[in-house]
């Protein structure tokens, strides 16, 4: 991949996508499920550029989506809608009415408040909801504390008793429609451990639904396999499935995997160029053009990124890597060695292909980056940088009834 030659042309910062190697992972967890019936739902919150979506639609994925505009999103870019997930704790009742609407696969419910709300909106609307209920196994998943989500300290899903309490509330209304059953413990899992264990104990209350005549059609096992961003050992998609498929024997379900980051976090690159050169003393540091309103893993998570520099050679010395917010917290790698660097120098942050862009805001009023695809070969523009008129457009109508209100 010629990163020089996509700087120039698009300028910096940039993120760029290999959707060759996204179509590759995707086509390795099909074929790890290819004995089951299976659909893989891609995590839409990892990276959700229209492009990046229909690329995936057209490989055969579903979507599990976080929010209305994401479901909005999936259906943009031509997910069918029977292949459409909505998960979330929080869905407020016109996302919730949107989502029956569009008559998408089903909704994963996550308490009994929001299952009641479903229902309600449901009669009102005179439909039947398809719902599943998250199950939360307390499993430990051995991850980062902020993207652990199934332990009972976690904000997420319901305990198993309360989960049976709720199938067979919904069993018995006219509005509801228990379909699935689904546990999501984390992300970025590079322990196969957890998903056995907790693919163990919702497997056990699928068999006591089915003994109570409540006909579960889809597992959905969640997704949070782990990538490599420095050298982690990671998950093999075939080790993946048959820790899920090792609980289902004897079942007839669909199985469902929600993975985000698995298929497109080493899709992704981003590029910047050197700002400056600085030294505090002995503390060196390298100022680039992109800062963590662009991506903001490390500043939040303390996240490594492999950041190498394009066509330098020499030794090189311990560097901060810094953007130009004025936040201290504004960094994208530290302590990392790198050559001498010059103005104009192009460095490259890899491993940015999830939660760099869909995380990206326009903190110190500055604008988000261009994205481009690159498959077979060939680059395409899939997201045109900001201008500052995108910044403001949602403002400057109102300037004028302001100074008139002043008057």
């Amino acid at each position: 991949m010629d990163f020089t030659k996509l700087a120039r042309k698009y300028q910096t910062p940039l993120y760029v996508y290999d959707f060759d190697y996204i179509r590759e992972r995707f086509d390795s967890v099909k074929e790890a499920f290819r004995a089951r019936k299976s659909l893989v739902c891609y995590a839409l919150k990892a990276n959700s550029n229209l492009s990046v979506l229909k690329h995936l639609a057209t490989l055969g994925a579903g979507c599990d989506c976080v929010s209305a505009g994401e479901v909005k999103r999936a259906l943009l870019a031509g997910v069918a809608k029977y292949k459409i997930i909505f998960s979330g704790v929080g869905k407020d009742d016109g996302e919730i009415e949107f989502a029956l609407k569009e008559d998408i696969l089903m909704l994963n419910i996550e308490s009994e408040a929001e299952l009641k709300r479903v229902e309600k909106i449901a009669e009102n609307l005179k439909v039947t909801a398809r719902i599943s209920i998250r199950v939360n196994p307390d499993v430990d998943a051995k991850t980062h504390p902020y993207i652990s989500t199934g332990l009972k300290k976690n904000k997420f899903g319901v305990d198993i008793n309360t989960a049976k309490k709720l199938y067979i509330y919904c069993k018995n209304s006219p509005f509801l429609e228990p379909i699935g059953i689904h546990c999501h413990i984390g992300s970025q899992i590079l322990d196969i451990a957890p998903y056995r264990d907790a693919t163990a104990v919702t497997a056990e209350l699928l068999r006591s639904l089915k003994a109570l005549e409540i006909d579960i059609k889809f597992f959905d096992v969640g997704g949070g396999v782990g990538i490599r961003y420095k050298d982690e050992v990671t998950i093999e998609p075939y080790n993946f499935a048959q820790a899920v498929l090792a609980n289902l024997s004897g079942t007839d379900v669909t199985i469902v995997c929600e993975l985000g980051r698995f298929l497109v976090g080493n899709s992704g690159y981003l590029l910047t160029k050197v700002l400056y050169e600085k030294h505090n003393g002995e503390r060196r540091f390298v100022i680039v053009d992109a800062a963590m309103n662009d991506l903001i893993r490390p500043s939040l998570y303390d996240a490594y990124h492999e950041i190498e520099a394009v066509d330098k050679n020499g030794g090189g010395t311990l560097a901060d890597v810094v953007g130009p917010i004025c936040e201290s917290g504004d960094f994208l790698a530290k302590d990392v060695i790198l050559p001498p660097l010059e103005h104009g120098d192009l460095l490259v942050v890899k491993s940015a292909g999830a939660y760099g862009f869909s995380m990206s805001s326009n903190y110190n009023s500055r604008l988000r980056a261009a994205e481009v695809a690159v498959e077979s070969g060939k680059e395409r523009l899939i997201r045109r940088r900001e201008e500052f008129e995108d910044l403001v457009r949602l403002e400057t109508e109102y300037l004028e009834g302001a100074d008139e209100e002043n008057r």
